[in-house]
Protein backbone atom coordinates (compact mmCIF):
# COMPACT_ATOMS: atom_id res chain seq x y z
CA UNK A 1 0.00 0.00 0.00
CA UNK A 2 1.33 3.40 -0.83
CA UNK A 3 0.77 6.70 0.90
CA UNK A 4 -1.58 7.71 -1.67
CA UNK A 5 -5.46 8.04 -0.40
CA UNK A 6 -8.54 8.84 -2.95
CA UNK A 7 -10.93 11.53 -1.63
CA UNK A 8 -14.19 11.14 -3.93
CA UNK A 9 -17.35 13.36 -4.17
CA UNK A 10 -19.84 13.38 -6.30
CA UNK A 11 -23.49 15.13 -6.93
CA UNK A 12 -26.35 15.55 -9.04
CA UNK A 13 -29.50 17.54 -9.86
CA UNK A 14 -32.50 16.48 -11.73
CA UNK A 15 -34.07 18.42 -14.68
CA UNK A 16 -36.57 21.13 -13.75
CA UNK A 17 -40.04 19.45 -12.67
CA UNK A 18 -38.01 15.85 -13.50
CA UNK A 19 -38.07 13.44 -10.38
CA UNK A 20 -35.57 10.91 -11.43
CA UNK A 21 -32.15 12.40 -13.06
CA UNK A 22 -30.95 11.35 -16.58
CA UNK A 23 -27.42 11.09 -15.11
CA UNK A 24 -25.73 8.24 -13.33
CA UNK A 25 -22.69 7.86 -11.24
CA UNK A 26 -21.33 4.14 -10.45
CA UNK A 27 -18.45 3.29 -8.03
CA UNK A 28 -16.88 -0.30 -7.91
CA UNK A 29 -13.67 -1.01 -5.76
CA UNK A 30 -11.80 -4.40 -6.60
CA UNK A 31 -8.39 -4.94 -4.82
CA UNK A 32 -6.54 -3.46 -6.98
CA UNK A 33 -8.86 -0.51 -8.45
CA UNK A 34 -11.14 1.98 -8.14
CA UNK A 35 -13.68 1.94 -10.35
CA UNK A 36 -16.02 5.52 -11.41
CA UNK A 37 -18.47 6.17 -14.58
CA UNK A 38 -20.48 8.80 -15.33
CA UNK A 39 -23.32 8.39 -17.40
CA UNK A 40 -25.71 10.50 -18.75
CA UNK A 41 -28.76 9.11 -20.89
CA UNK A 42 -30.43 10.98 -23.38
CA UNK A 43 -33.02 13.60 -22.47
CA UNK A 44 -34.74 13.55 -19.56
CA UNK A 45 -36.75 11.88 -16.84
CA UNK A 46 -37.61 8.14 -16.62
CA UNK A 47 -36.52 7.16 -20.10
CA UNK A 48 -32.91 9.25 -19.34
CA UNK A 49 -32.44 7.64 -15.87
CA UNK A 50 -33.15 3.86 -17.12
CA UNK A 51 -30.46 4.35 -19.80
CA UNK A 52 -27.60 6.19 -18.02
CA UNK A 53 -28.11 3.19 -15.43
CA UNK A 54 -27.76 0.32 -17.82
CA UNK A 55 -24.72 2.04 -19.04
CA UNK A 56 -23.33 2.82 -15.56
CA UNK A 57 -23.74 -0.39 -14.35
CA UNK A 58 -22.44 -2.29 -17.66
CA UNK A 59 -19.21 -0.27 -17.74
CA UNK A 60 -18.29 -0.74 -14.12
CA UNK A 61 -19.09 -4.14 -13.79
CA UNK A 62 -17.53 -5.46 -16.99
CA UNK A 63 -14.64 -3.11 -16.47
CA UNK A 64 -14.26 -4.60 -12.61
CA UNK A 65 -14.43 -7.94 -13.61
CA UNK A 66 -11.63 -7.72 -16.11
CA UNK A 67 -13.35 -7.26 -19.49
CA UNK A 68 -11.58 -5.59 -22.12
CA UNK A 69 -12.21 -1.82 -23.07
CA UNK A 70 -13.08 -2.90 -26.30
CA UNK A 71 -15.96 -6.18 -25.41
CA UNK A 72 -16.95 -3.38 -22.79
CA UNK A 73 -17.57 -0.74 -25.58
CA UNK A 74 -19.22 -3.03 -27.81
CA UNK A 75 -21.73 -4.19 -25.23
CA UNK A 76 -23.29 -0.78 -24.68
CA UNK A 77 -22.87 -0.26 -28.47
CA UNK A 78 -25.20 -3.51 -28.97
CA UNK A 79 -27.61 -2.65 -26.18
CA UNK A 80 -28.25 0.70 -26.37
CA UNK A 81 -27.81 1.84 -29.91
CA UNK A 82 -27.60 5.48 -31.33
CA UNK A 83 -30.96 7.62 -31.55
CA UNK A 84 -32.82 6.94 -34.78
CA UNK A 85 -33.85 10.84 -35.06
CA UNK A 86 -31.01 12.74 -33.44
CA UNK A 87 -28.40 10.79 -34.72
CA UNK A 88 -26.52 10.31 -31.25
CA UNK A 89 -25.84 8.02 -28.20
CA UNK A 90 -28.86 6.78 -26.48
CA UNK A 91 -25.71 7.41 -23.56
CA UNK A 92 -22.74 8.85 -22.91
CA UNK A 93 -19.90 7.72 -20.32
CA UNK A 94 -17.16 8.85 -18.66
CA UNK A 95 -14.89 6.10 -17.05
CA UNK A 96 -11.69 6.41 -14.40
CA UNK A 97 -9.87 3.63 -13.26
CA UNK A 98 -7.27 4.16 -10.69
CA UNK A 99 -4.80 1.05 -10.48
CA UNK A 100 -2.81 0.30 -7.52
CA UNK A 101 -3.31 3.97 -6.58
CA UNK A 102 -0.88 4.68 -8.76
CA UNK A 103 -2.53 5.05 -12.26
CA UNK A 104 -5.23 6.46 -13.34
CA UNK A 105 -6.70 5.39 -16.79
CA UNK A 106 -9.42 7.66 -18.41
CA UNK A 107 -11.78 6.63 -20.80
CA UNK A 108 -14.46 8.74 -22.76
CA UNK A 109 -17.37 8.83 -25.26
CA UNK A 110 -19.03 12.24 -26.04
CA UNK A 111 -19.14 13.43 -21.88
CA UNK A 112 -17.35 16.80 -21.43
CA UNK A 113 -14.00 16.67 -21.16
CA UNK A 114 -12.28 15.35 -17.89
CA UNK A 115 -10.77 18.06 -15.88
CA UNK A 116 -7.23 17.98 -14.42
CA UNK A 117 -5.98 20.52 -12.07
CA UNK A 118 -2.55 19.83 -10.98
CA UNK A 119 0.00 22.18 -8.98
CA UNK A 120 -3.34 23.92 -8.65
CA UNK A 121 -2.86 24.64 -12.52
CA UNK A 122 -5.34 23.29 -15.15
CA UNK A 123 -3.25 19.94 -17.08
CA UNK A 124 -4.16 19.34 -20.27
CA UNK A 125 -3.22 15.49 -20.65
CA UNK A 126 -2.49 13.59 -23.71
CA UNK A 127 -5.81 11.82 -25.14
CA UNK A 128 -5.68 9.05 -27.95
CA UNK A 129 -8.40 8.97 -30.02
CA UNK A 130 -10.10 5.42 -30.98
CA UNK A 131 -13.07 4.23 -32.90
CA UNK A 132 -14.79 1.18 -31.38
CA UNK A 133 -17.79 0.07 -32.86
CA UNK A 134 -18.15 2.84 -34.95
CA UNK A 135 -17.79 5.17 -31.77
CA UNK A 136 -15.02 7.35 -30.78
CA UNK A 137 -13.61 6.90 -27.82
CA UNK A 138 -10.96 8.76 -26.10
CA UNK A 139 -8.34 7.16 -23.89
CA UNK A 140 -5.51 8.44 -21.97
CA UNK A 141 -2.95 7.00 -19.16
CA UNK A 142 -1.07 8.36 -16.39
CA UNK A 143 0.70 8.73 -12.96
CA UNK A 144 -0.72 9.84 -10.63
CA UNK A 145 0.35 13.12 -8.19
CA UNK A 146 -0.44 13.76 -4.81
CA UNK A 147 -2.99 16.93 -5.28
CA UNK A 148 -4.10 15.85 -8.34
CA UNK A 149 -7.50 17.48 -8.60
CA UNK A 150 -10.44 15.28 -11.51
CA UNK A 151 -13.47 16.73 -12.40
CA UNK A 152 -15.63 14.38 -15.01
CA UNK A 153 -19.19 16.01 -15.37
CA UNK A 154 -22.01 15.84 -17.40
CA UNK A 155 -23.15 18.52 -20.10
CA UNK A 156 -26.23 19.96 -17.74
CA UNK A 157 -22.67 21.56 -16.03
CA UNK A 158 -21.59 23.37 -19.13
CA UNK A 159 -24.74 24.96 -20.39
CA UNK A 160 -25.89 25.97 -17.32
CA UNK A 161 -27.10 29.35 -18.19
CA UNK A 162 -27.50 28.91 -21.58
CA UNK A 163 -30.55 31.29 -22.80
CA UNK A 164 -30.46 33.33 -19.25
CA UNK A 165 -27.21 34.18 -17.30
CA UNK A 166 -24.39 33.31 -20.13
CA UNK A 167 -24.93 33.47 -23.61
CA UNK A 168 -23.12 30.36 -24.12
CA UNK A 169 -23.38 28.49 -20.72
CA UNK A 170 -20.83 27.99 -17.49
CA UNK A 171 -18.15 27.15 -20.35
CA UNK A 172 -15.14 24.49 -19.75
CA UNK A 173 -12.66 27.40 -19.17
CA UNK A 174 -15.38 29.32 -16.56
CA UNK A 175 -15.24 25.95 -14.60
CA UNK A 176 -11.53 25.54 -14.61
CA UNK A 177 -11.58 28.80 -12.97
CA UNK A 178 -14.02 28.39 -10.49
CA UNK A 179 -12.62 24.95 -9.46
CA UNK A 180 -8.80 26.11 -9.03
CA UNK A 181 -10.56 28.88 -6.89
CA UNK A 182 -11.75 26.45 -4.71
CA UNK A 183 -9.60 23.56 -5.08
CA UNK A 184 -7.81 24.08 -1.25
CA UNK A 185 -5.89 21.33 0.48
CA UNK A 186 -8.29 20.80 2.77
CA UNK A 187 -11.48 21.21 1.22
CA UNK A 188 -12.91 17.76 0.44
CA UNK A 189 -14.21 16.56 -2.79
CA UNK A 190 -17.62 16.51 -1.24
CA UNK A 191 -18.12 20.16 -0.23
CA UNK A 192 -16.30 20.99 -3.70
CA UNK A 193 -19.25 18.90 -5.86
CA UNK A 194 -22.03 20.42 -3.54
CA UNK A 195 -20.24 24.03 -4.40
CA UNK A 196 -20.51 23.39 -8.28
CA UNK A 197 -23.85 22.19 -8.28
CA UNK A 198 -25.21 25.35 -5.88
CA UNK A 199 -23.62 27.04 -9.15
CA UNK A 200 -24.94 25.43 -11.58
CA UNK A 201 -28.71 25.81 -9.99
CA UNK A 202 -27.48 29.45 -9.62
CA UNK A 203 -27.30 29.94 -13.31
CA UNK A 204 -30.07 27.71 -14.21
CA UNK A 205 -32.11 30.17 -12.09
CA UNK A 206 -33.29 27.34 -10.04
CA UNK A 207 -34.93 26.07 -12.65
CA UNK A 208 -32.41 23.74 -14.33
CA UNK A 209 -32.97 23.09 -18.12
CA UNK A 210 -31.01 19.59 -17.88
CA UNK A 211 -30.03 16.95 -15.24
CA UNK A 212 -26.69 18.04 -14.56
CA UNK A 213 -24.03 15.70 -12.81
CA UNK A 214 -20.08 16.23 -11.16
CA UNK A 215 -17.52 13.73 -10.43
CA UNK A 216 -14.37 14.69 -8.31
CA UNK A 217 -11.06 12.53 -7.50
CA UNK A 218 -8.76 14.25 -5.35
CA UNK A 219 -5.19 12.82 -4.69
CA UNK A 220 -4.66 13.58 -1.21
CA UNK A 221 -1.45 11.42 1.17
CA UNK A 222 -3.01 9.44 3.56
CA UNK A 223 -3.76 10.70 6.99
CA UNK A 224 -4.15 8.26 10.05
CA UNK A 225 -6.39 9.33 13.12
CA UNK A 226 -6.60 7.64 16.47
CA UNK A 227 -10.12 8.01 18.75
CA UNK A 228 -9.88 6.75 21.95
CA UNK A 229 -13.20 6.87 23.78
CA UNK A 230 -14.03 4.71 27.15
CA UNK A 231 -11.92 2.85 30.02
CA UNK A 232 -11.75 -0.90 29.20
CA UNK A 233 -13.93 -3.25 30.71
CA UNK A 234 -10.81 -4.62 32.86
CA UNK A 235 -9.01 -1.88 34.36
CA UNK A 236 -5.51 -4.26 34.24
CA UNK A 237 -6.09 -3.93 30.09
CA UNK A 238 -5.00 0.06 31.01
CA UNK A 239 -1.66 -0.17 29.93
CA UNK A 240 -2.47 -2.37 26.74
CA UNK A 241 -4.53 -0.18 25.41
CA UNK A 242 -2.94 3.01 25.62
CA UNK A 243 0.52 1.72 24.79
CA UNK A 244 -1.22 0.68 21.43
CA UNK A 245 -3.15 4.05 21.02
CA UNK A 246 0.10 6.35 21.63
CA UNK A 247 2.32 3.54 19.36
CA UNK A 248 0.35 4.45 16.34
CA UNK A 249 1.02 6.90 14.00
CA UNK A 250 -1.36 10.01 13.51
CA UNK A 251 -3.09 12.71 15.34
CA UNK A 252 -4.46 11.39 18.83
CA UNK A 253 -8.31 12.47 20.04
CA UNK A 254 -8.99 11.45 23.64
CA UNK A 255 -12.87 11.61 24.79
CA UNK A 256 -14.83 11.15 28.02
CA UNK A 257 -13.55 12.23 31.68
CA UNK A 258 -12.82 9.15 32.77
CA UNK A 259 -10.58 8.23 29.69
CA UNK A 260 -8.85 11.46 30.23
CA UNK A 261 -8.08 11.14 33.83
CA UNK A 262 -6.61 7.66 32.58
CA UNK A 263 -4.73 8.66 29.50
CA UNK A 264 -3.68 11.59 31.89
CA UNK A 265 -1.94 9.57 34.78
CA UNK A 266 -0.29 7.10 31.57
CA UNK A 267 1.69 10.52 30.49
CA UNK A 268 1.93 11.55 33.67
CA UNK A 269 0.54 14.89 32.39
CA UNK A 270 -2.26 17.26 34.15
CA UNK A 271 -5.86 18.13 32.37
CA UNK A 272 -6.19 21.05 31.21
CA UNK A 273 -10.19 21.85 31.07
CA UNK A 274 -10.43 25.62 28.48
CA UNK A 275 -12.48 27.78 29.88
CA UNK A 276 -13.65 29.18 26.15
CA UNK A 277 -16.86 28.05 25.86
CA UNK A 278 -17.71 28.48 22.26
CA UNK A 279 -20.97 26.82 22.30
CA UNK A 280 -23.17 26.26 25.23
CA UNK A 281 -24.64 23.24 24.75
CA UNK A 282 -21.57 21.63 24.24
CA UNK A 283 -19.31 20.37 26.75
CA UNK A 284 -15.68 22.24 26.93
CA UNK A 285 -12.85 20.58 25.63
CA UNK A 286 -9.44 20.06 27.50
CA UNK A 287 -5.55 19.88 26.82
CA UNK A 288 -3.37 16.95 27.74
CA UNK A 289 0.19 17.61 26.86
CA UNK A 290 0.74 14.74 24.11
CA UNK A 291 -2.54 14.49 22.86
CA UNK A 292 -3.95 16.41 20.28
CA UNK A 293 -7.44 17.09 21.13
CA UNK A 294 -9.49 15.99 24.62
CA UNK A 295 -13.18 15.87 25.14
CA UNK A 296 -16.31 14.91 26.78
CA UNK A 297 -17.75 11.68 25.43
CA UNK A 298 -20.90 10.11 24.67
CA UNK A 299 -22.60 14.07 24.02
CA UNK A 300 -19.88 15.27 21.94
CA UNK A 301 -19.62 11.96 20.02
CA UNK A 302 -23.44 11.86 19.50
CA UNK A 303 -23.17 15.23 17.85
CA UNK A 304 -20.38 13.98 15.49
CA UNK A 305 -23.15 11.37 14.55
CA UNK A 306 -25.83 14.15 13.74
CA UNK A 307 -23.21 16.33 11.23
CA UNK A 308 -22.16 13.03 9.71
CA UNK A 309 -25.71 11.89 8.98
CA UNK A 310 -26.15 15.95 8.05
CA UNK A 311 -22.86 15.35 5.83
CA UNK A 312 -23.85 12.56 3.65
CA UNK A 313 -27.40 14.30 3.25
CA UNK A 314 -27.93 17.46 2.32
CA UNK A 315 -24.70 18.99 4.01
CA UNK A 316 -26.90 22.10 5.28
CA UNK A 317 -24.67 21.88 8.85
CA UNK A 318 -21.49 22.15 7.17
CA UNK A 319 -20.89 25.99 8.00
CA UNK A 320 -22.03 24.59 11.58
CA UNK A 321 -18.86 22.32 12.26
CA UNK A 322 -16.69 23.65 9.49
CA UNK A 323 -15.76 27.38 11.87
CA UNK A 324 -16.61 26.40 15.22
CA UNK A 325 -14.00 25.15 17.87
CA UNK A 326 -16.42 22.93 20.31
CA UNK A 327 -15.32 19.41 20.80
CA UNK A 328 -17.85 18.48 18.31
CA UNK A 329 -16.93 20.56 15.37
CA UNK A 330 -13.54 19.71 15.64
CA UNK A 331 -13.53 15.86 15.43
CA UNK A 332 -16.01 16.20 12.52
CA UNK A 333 -13.62 17.77 10.45
CA UNK A 334 -10.65 16.06 11.71
CA UNK A 335 -12.90 12.40 11.04
CA UNK A 336 -14.46 13.68 7.63
CA UNK A 337 -12.07 16.11 6.06
CA UNK A 338 -8.63 15.27 7.11
CA UNK A 339 -8.40 12.15 8.56
CA UNK A 340 -8.25 9.05 5.89
CA UNK A 341 -6.99 6.07 8.00
CA UNK A 342 -9.38 6.19 11.49
CA UNK A 343 -8.64 3.94 14.24
CA UNK A 344 -11.17 3.87 16.81
CA UNK A 345 -10.01 2.29 20.12
CA UNK A 346 -13.61 1.42 22.43
CA UNK A 347 -13.15 1.10 26.31
CA UNK A 348 -16.47 -1.41 27.34
CA UNK A 349 -16.10 -0.26 30.71
CA UNK A 350 -19.94 0.70 32.24
CA UNK A 351 -20.00 4.21 33.56
CA UNK A 352 -22.37 3.96 36.25
CA UNK A 353 -24.08 7.41 35.79
CA UNK A 354 -25.34 5.78 32.74
CA UNK A 355 -27.40 3.44 34.75
CA UNK A 356 -29.59 6.18 36.06
CA UNK A 357 -33.46 5.40 34.63
CA UNK A 358 -33.53 8.67 34.55
CA UNK A 359 -31.31 9.01 31.73
CA UNK A 360 -32.40 8.04 28.10
CA UNK A 361 -28.93 6.53 27.84
CA UNK A 362 -27.85 3.03 28.07
CA UNK A 363 -24.14 1.84 28.88
CA UNK A 364 -24.05 0.21 24.77
CA UNK A 365 -24.76 4.13 23.43
CA UNK A 366 -21.17 4.48 23.30
CA UNK A 367 -20.35 1.48 21.30
CA UNK A 368 -23.50 2.13 19.20
CA UNK A 369 -22.32 5.56 18.59
CA UNK A 370 -19.15 4.44 17.21
CA UNK A 371 -20.71 1.68 15.25
CA UNK A 372 -22.98 4.25 13.69
CA UNK A 373 -20.19 7.03 12.86
CA UNK A 374 -17.79 3.89 11.51
CA UNK A 375 -20.39 3.57 9.07
CA UNK A 376 -21.12 6.95 8.28
CA UNK A 377 -16.91 7.42 7.47
CA UNK A 378 -17.25 4.18 5.52
CA UNK A 379 -19.62 5.98 2.90
CA UNK A 380 -17.38 8.82 2.92
CA UNK A 381 -14.72 6.09 1.72
CA UNK A 382 -13.00 6.27 4.73
CA UNK A 383 -10.55 2.97 6.15
CA UNK A 384 -12.11 2.25 9.55
CA UNK A 385 -11.02 0.03 12.39
CA UNK A 386 -12.59 -0.57 15.40
CA UNK A 387 -10.61 -2.27 18.70
CA UNK A 388 -12.53 -2.90 21.93
CA UNK A 389 -11.00 -3.49 25.11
Amino acid sequence: MNDLFLDVGYASICKHNETLCGDQIEEVKTEDSHIYVLADGLGSGVKASILATLTAKIVSTMISQGMSLVDCIETIAHTLPTCKVRQVAYSTFTLIRVNHLEEVEIVQYDNPSVILIRDQEHYEFYKTEMMIANKRIFHSKLKLQVGDCFLAMSDGCVHAGVGTKLNFGWERENIIKYIKHYNRKHVNAKVLVNLMMNKCKGLYDHQPGDDASCLMIKVIKREPLNLLIGPPKNKFDNQQMLSLFFSKRGKKIVCGGTTSQIVSKYLGKPIKTSLDYNDPNMPPTAEIEGVDLVTEGVITMNQVLIYAKDFLGENKLHDQWSFQKDGASMIARWLFEKGTDINFYVGKAINPAHQNPDLPIHFSIKMQLIEEISTCLKKMGKNIKVSYF
